[in-house]
């Protein structure tokens, strides 16, 4: 990578289970790290019908409030609700934990919020650790 080349603010994680992706979001992120993120999952969908997911959040700094409505973050969001069996958040502003508590139980996916202080009891969750 060109040292003046941004990092992506969206990043895997290395996980000890096939059917686990972990994402990293760090800073503030856009359209292009979200469309990032969605092909990283889609890669895990060719592989298993169904994977259970884990995104941690740290040093949040907003996103494109654009990048929440372009049509490949829409696929994006339509695909996972048909693959993702477990969804666990760790971090990230408070008001998450909100919408989750809200829109969670509206989908097929088991969804659950866990504060930074808690990601040990969010890989538990999922059934796996970072490699």
């Amino acid at each position: 990578m060109n040292p003046l080349e941004a990092v992506p603010a969206i990043r895997r994680i290395e996980t000890d289970k096939d059917d686990l992706c972990a994402l990293e979001i760090v800073g503030h992120f856009t359209a292009a790290d979200l469309e990032n993120a969605y092909g990283l999952l889609q890669g895990a969908y060719t592989e298993h019908e169904k994977i259970d997911l884990l995104l941690r959040i740290t040093h949040y700094d907003g996103f494109d409030w654009g990048s929440a409505f372009t049509e490949a973050t829409i696929r994006g969001k339509t695909q996972a609700l048909r693959h993702i069996r477990k969804y666990a958040v760790v971090g990230g502003p408070g008001w998450m934990r909100i919408m989750i508590g809200i829109f969670g139980p509206l989908t097929s996916v088991e969804t659950r919020h866990f504060d930074a202080d808690e990601e040990e009891k969010a890989w538990h969750w999922v059934g796996g650790k970072p490699a």
